[in-house]
């Protein structure tokens, strides 16, 4: 099992935990509701249960069949991130990988699939990560006060992160990466 697919089955369990519900009551629930959007049931576990944006984001994925059937263990559940890194961008797998091994040291967050990429939050999002195009990953990272680089991309006010890092090779991971994402993980917390 991957770190991913790890840190998915963590994610599910500790829901479970959280709102004293299993995935199957919760998948239940949610059925009998009728909603069958993502935005909708997103909407509905926030308000409705009081879920964190991340928890509802998880279990509306895990009910849309996103992830996993609801009838499926987390254990069980599919590579998420193979469904990003498919056909000429499957090259790119092995950067993803790189740069999730420097994050996933830096303690608990949650991980949520978007279409293309994942959001790494905890509080708030601290990254995004996913290609780009079929030959480059962004890496978006939300910090403030960051230490000027090079690589380090400053985006316009009002995007979805603050900085990006674009990543073709392995070799393009730069010196120093691993300092600004624990500034951006430990603000977000």
């Amino acid at each position: 099992m991957s770190d991913i697919d790890k840190a998915y089955a963590t994610q599910l369990t500790n829901i479970e935990s959280r709102y004293g519900k299993t995935l199957v009551e919760l998948c239940q629930l949610l059925a009998s509701t009728g909603l069958t959007k993502h935005g909708e049931l997103l909407a509905h576990l926030k308000t409705e249960l009081g879920f964190s944006h991340g928890d509802a984001n998880a279990v509306a994925h895990h009910f849309r069949g996103g992830w996993s059937a609801p009838n499926i263990a987390p254990s069980e559940a599919p590579d998420v991130i193979a469904d990003i890194y498919i056909g000429p961008k499957a090259a790119l797998r092995p950067i993803h990988d790189a740069i999730m091994d420097l994050i996933t040291p830096l303690g608990s967050f949650d991980i949520a699939p978007k279409k293309g990429y994942i959001s790494l939050r905890r509080n708030k999002q601290f990254a995004m990560l996913g290609p780009a195009t079929n030959t480059r990953i962004e890496l978006g990272i939300n910090g403030k006060d960051l230490p000027e680089h090079l690589w380090l991309l400053p985006q316009a006010p009002g995007g979805m992160c603050q900085y990006k890092v674009k990543l073709s090779t392995l070799d393009d991971i730069p010196q120093g990466l691993t300092d600004i994402l624990k500034a951006a993980f430990d603000a977000a917390g």
